[in-house]
Order: structure tokens, then C-alpha cells, then sequence
């Protein structure tokens, strides 16, 4: 059975302290809901053999690789959302990177393809498959999803309650129009199912 999953890949997107924890400017209102879930989500992948890629947003304490409109969050005065070796850029509790198992890609933009070598690292690593969990929906999961669709990956799944956006609504949205292009979206059960 392992076999089935070695061309399969977890992408866990941006399940760090700042996107999660409740006093940061970034915080994804439905983000702390899904940590459980996501916890669950890489201990199934890695059980199977499943390649866990943890993509990160770590950015310049200047701000100066953020997009424009969230440079006014960095300044002299304070530290910006998820700068580098800041506690608001560590992964949330629970969640842990294996250095010998896992593959680390560090993003300063809504997609892990973009300005990032995620697609020559799945290629050489032989993937086809990706698997996506973590925040936010309407952002960085659904452009990453876009993303992937584009560059030809032939089976994207998106765990929806692995993933999550500020409201119920807008989530649910985001998931329709990512269904819609062909994208698997089954529940965290439903996916796990899929192992049995």
C-alpha cells in the first residue's frame, strides 16, 4: 500500500503562529479550529510514506518582501507578521518539521509555486500527487491549488476541513470554485479512507 502514496506529496501551507494565534494582525478567524485536524492530516501522510512539505512565509524584519499591501504591519517601531526566526513565524503547537523526513520551502507570496523552486523539488522527487491543508483558503491555498492545476499536476486534493478562511462562507466559496476545476475536496474521514 505504501507504494500508492510515493508519488504523493502534503503540502501543509502557512500553519504558523501568526496566521493562527488570536492576537496577531494576520490571524485567520478559522484557522485555530482546523489545527487538530491538520495535526491528524501529517500523521496519516507519514504513517503512509507520504512526502510532508511544509511551506512557510518568513519574511524581511524591513517588510521589504511583502506585498505592498501589507507593508504598513513593518516598521522600525515593531515586528511585522512572520518574520524570520520570530515566535509569530514558528509553526503552531503540535505541529513539527522532521528534518530527516520532511522538506521545508519558504514563500513571500500567496502561492508556494511562485518565486520558489516547490516545482523542481516535486519533479525531481518524482511527485504527481498533492495533497494541500492549512490557512487561508481564499489566499495562499487556492492559488497554490491554481497554481498546481497549471503546471499540470494531475490529482490536487484539498482537505476542507484541514483548510480554512476567515468565515464559513467565504471558505465554502474558495472550495467550490476549486471543485470546479477538477479539484478533489473530501474531508479529513473521507480522505483517510482512502488508506484503509
Amino acid at each position: 500500500m505504501a507504494e500508492r502514496w510515493t508519488n504523493t506529496a502534503l503540502l501543509v501551507i502557512d500553519m504558523q503562529n501568526d496566521f493562527i494565534e488570536e492576537d496577531s494582525v494576520m490571524q485567520v478567524k478559522g484557522g485555530k479550529a482546523i489545527v487538530p485536524n491538520v495535526i491528524n492530516v501529517v500523521e496519516l501522510a507519514r504513517q503512509r510514506g507520504v512526502l510532508v512539505v511544509w511551506v512557510v512565509r518568513e519574511h524581511d524584519p524591513q517588510g521589504r518582501d511583502v506585498e505592498i499591501f501589507r507593508r504598513h504591519h513593518y516598521s522600525s517601531e515593531k515586528v511585522g507578521p512572520t518574520v524570520k526566526g520570530t515566535e509569530g513565524a514558528k509553526l503552531v503547537d503540535g505541529l513539527n518539521i522532521r528534518e530527516e523526513e520532511d522538506y521545508k520551502i519558504v514563500k513571500t507570496r500567496f502561492s508556494a509555486f511562485f518565486g520558489t523552486h516547490l516545482h523542481s523539488f516535486l519533479q525531481t522527487s518524482g511527485v504527481t500527487k498533492l495533497v494541500i491543508a492549512g490557512v487561508q483558503t481564499p489566499n495562499c491555498i487556492r492559488q497554490t491549488v491554481f497554481d498546481a492545476v497549471e503546471l499540470d499536476y494531475p490529482d490536487v486534493t484539498v482537505i476542507v476541513d484541514a483548510t480554512a478562511a476567515a468565515t464559513q462562507e467565504i471558505h465554502t466559496a474558495n472550495i467550490l470554485d476549486m471543485k470546479n476545476i477538477g479539484v478533489k475536496t473530501p474531508t479529513l474521514h473521507e480522505w483517510s479512507e482512502e488508506f484503509a
